[in-house]
């Protein structure tokens, strides 16, 4: 890393002044002619030289060669695995950006997708919610890869835009504990007699657990569920096998502790197996679901629909605040866990909190209709936490229930019971993709009759291009 220096040298005609940062971690600068250029780890106001690798008739993308003048959020990663070159690890794409720029960009991001995409501006700029550069994510999906001519195992994420596994032995991001287990698993591995057919170990981190799910393509010896069963008791973790779908998964050995997370706030606790969809971060979903309730500001006597609701991670916090509530989801099998996670939650709740109501129904929440709107019921308050696909058929339908009650041109008729039915004040989108939340708050401020009274990011993925975000809407 070459000196910062306050006077930037001056400009030699090859140069390339950076402007901006795109999602894939890549500075982008114009060359003379306009011709848009995406160079690889090169930062906003920094003086480069790079070599084009691909090339189109309006831009291009490079490497990066040289740094003449360098930004001071530049900072050294902190990851030895972590670069530009091949063989590097791709699990992290902006260790070089210092971490509270990279909330900025991201916060950036969000507020030009609203506004090209949706063409929203919101009132209020939330704070972002950040936590932990490190150590934080307690989901993820290892890569296995038996190298016969090395006689040896590399497990890890892919390299940088590559289908190899990258050569792991530490990987900071992870915890602590897991980032230690790299090597012995690795040699775990190597002495399967199914080392060769074992693709991949997902990781998932409960709060007093850590379970690792081996996919395994053969059947396994028993010498090979000896090995398996050593590791865990050595290392502390529980091992979950999966021949097959994620239907396949099964204890390695029954009977142990429970796979769950905590959510003191609300009293509520959220047993999980280790391929369910939980949130990679429980330091910052904490603060998340909290701040979406505060945000929300439901009153006992409401009644709130949580759609996409999972396996209940804002529905149980909502059953300790509201009236009702009904939550949503698109499997059978989810409903039925979400079911299962109330039904304990309120049993075991302690210090005189019940919990309301709740129910859980199972329906395709991309086929949504005004009058399947109509049908939920009135409720005051909504909590939306759809799929990187948004919730597009949602809000349209929101939208064209409005359309139709203000009795605007081309717009449908109202469905039977309408006349009486009203939709939510106040709606929380939680997104994990800010494009399709500017394409959805577009047609919920300028069809559904809503104002966009707060938005802002949620670093749920620090040193990756992953933006996490809220946005608050509310109608008289």
């Amino acid at each position: 890393m070459s000196d910062k220096t306050d006077i930037a040298p001056a400009a030699a005609p090859d140069w390339l002044s950076v402007e901006s940062l795109n999602l894939d971690a890549q500075g982008v600068a114009r060359r003379p002619d306009g011709k848009v250029v995406f160079i690889d780890g090169a930062l906003p106001f920094e003086q480069v030289s790079a070599s084009a690798y691909r090339s189109k008739n309006n831009w291009e993308q490079a490497h990066l060669t040289a740094i003449h003048a360098e930004s001071s959020q530049r900072v050294r990663p902190g990851c030895p695995h972590f670069g530009l070159h091949a063989g590097a690890c791709g699990g992290c794409k902006m260790q070089h950006l210092h971490s509270a720029a990279q909330v900025a960009v991201k916060q950036r991001v969000l507020e030009d997708n609203l506004w090209h995409l949706g063409k929203v501006k919101p009132e209020t700029v939330l704070r972002p919610i950040e936590g932990p550069a490190w150590g934080y994510r307690y989901r993820a999906r290892l890569s296995v890869r038996y190298v016969a001519k090395k006689g040896e195992v590399l497990i890890g994420f892919h390299e940088r835009k590559s289908r190899y596994v990258a050569d792991m032995r530490v990987c900071p991001v992870l915890p602590e504990h897991v980032s230690r287990m790299l090597l012995p698993l690795r040699v775990l591995i190597a002495s399967l007699d199914a080392r060769d057919t074992c693709p991949q170990i997902e990781l998932a981190c409960g709060d007093a657990v850590t379970a690792l799910v081996l996919r395994h393509l053969e059947p396994l010896s028993s010498d090979d569920v000896d090995r398996l069963r050593r590791f865990s008791a050595q290392r502390g973790v529980q091992w979950w096998l999966q021949s097959k779908g994620p239907d396949t998964v099964r204890l390695l050995d029954p009977g142990g502790p429970t796979l769950s997370y905590a959510l003191p706030e609300f009293g509520v606790t959220m047993p999980f197996k280790p391929t369910d969809f939980t949130q990679v971060n429980p330091h910052i979903n904490r603060v998340l679901v909290a701040r979406a309730l505060r945000l929300l500001d439901v009153q006992r006597d409401e009644r709130v629909i949580d759609w996409f609701c999972g396996l209940g991670n804002f529905s149980l916090p909502l059953a300790t605040q509201a009236r009702e509530v009904l939550g949503i989801e698109g499997s059978e099998v989810l409903v039925a866990r979400a079911q299962q996670n109330y039904e304990s939650n309120s049993a075991l709740a302690l210090d005189g909190k019940a919990f309301s109501a709740t129910q859980f129904v199972a329906r395709n929440l991309f086929e949504m209709t005004p009058e399947m709107l109509v049908q939920d019921g009135i409720a005051e308050k909504w909590l939306v936490d759809p799929p990187r696909e948004g919730a597009f058929a949602l809000a349209k339908a929101l939208a064209d229930l409005e359309q139709a009650r203000i009795g605007a041109q081309g717009a449908p008729p109202l469905p039977a019971g309408a006349q009486t039915w009203r939709p939510p004040r106040r709606i929380v989108y939680v997104s994990c993709n800010p494009a399709t939340l500017a394409r959805d708050a577009g047609l919920m401020v300028h069809l559904a009759g809503y104002r966009c009274i707060a938005a802002g990011m949620v670093n749920m993925f620090p040193h990756t291009a992953h933006v996490e975000s809220m946005a608050v809407f509310e109608r008289p």
